[in-house]
C-alpha cells in the first residue's frame, strides 16, 4: 500500500509541474489596446503633448507594457544644436513618433502630424530668443522642418540637398549638417 501512495504523490507532483510549465509557456501579453491613443497624445503639436511625452520619457518603466521604442539618434546627420540652438529634444520626440508609428503600421497616416509637431517644438525653442537671433533660429527651424517633411524616412539625393540649400542661401552644408 505505501507504494500506491507514493505513486499518487508522484503523479500529482508531475501533474502540478506540467501545469506550472504550461503557465510559463504562455505567450507574452500584447500591448494595451490604447497604445495608439497614448502614442497620439504624445505626438500632437501642443505644449501639453510635448510635456506629457517628456514626463513619460523620464519614467519609461511605467510604460513598459506598451513596448514603445524610446531610442533616438537625435537629429540624425544634422547637428542636434545647430549654431547653439538646442533642437535635440525636438528631434527626440520626432524620432519617437516616427519609430513607433512605423512599428504599429500607421506611419503614413501620421507622418504629417509628427512633422508638424516637430516644427511646433522647434518654434518653441526659437521663442526663447529675440531680434536677429530669433530670425536665424526660425529660419533654421523652417529648414529642419522642411527637410523632414520632404525627406523624412528616406535618404535624400545630392539634388534634393542642393534644393534645400538654394531655398535658404544663408545655410551651408557644414552649418546644418547636410551630407556632402
Amino acid at each position: 500500500m505505501p507504494r500506491r501512495g507514493s505513486f499518487g504523490t508522484f503523479t500529482a507532483a508531475v501533474l502540478l509541474m506540467l501545469l506550472g510549465l504550461a503557465g510559463v509557456a504562455q505567450p507574452a501579453a500584447a500591448a494595451p489596446a490604447d497604445k495608439a491613443a497614448v502614442l497620439s497624445s504624445w505626438t500632437q503639436t501642443s505644449v501639453t503633448s510635448y510635456n506629457a511625452f517628456f514626463a513619460a520619457r523620464a519614467n519609461q518603466g511605467a510604460w513598459s507594457a506598451y513596448g514603445f521604442d524610446w531610442s533616438t539618434d537625435y537629429c540624425s546627420s544634422s547637428p542636434d544644436n545647430p549654431f547653439g540652438f538646442p533642437f535635440n529634444r525636438s528631434c527626440v520626440r520626432h524620432d519617437f513618433g516616427y519609430r513607433n508609428y512605423k512599428a504599429i503600421g500607421a506611419f503614413a497616416a501620421n507622418k504629417s502630424r509628427i512633422d508638424s509637431a516637430f516644427y511646433a517644438d522647434l518654434k518653441r525653442v526659437c521663442a526663447n530668443y529675440g531680434g536677429a537671433t530669433k530670425v536665424s533660429c526660425d529660419s533654421l527651424a523652417w529648414t529642419y522642418y522642411n527637410a523632414v517633411r520632404v525627406f523624412g524616412s528616406s535618404v535624400p539625393t545630392q539634388a534634393q540637398l542642393a534644393a534645400i540649400e538654394s531655398a535658404n542661401p544663408y545655410l551651408t552644408r557644414a552649418g546644418v549638417g547636410l551630407a556632402s
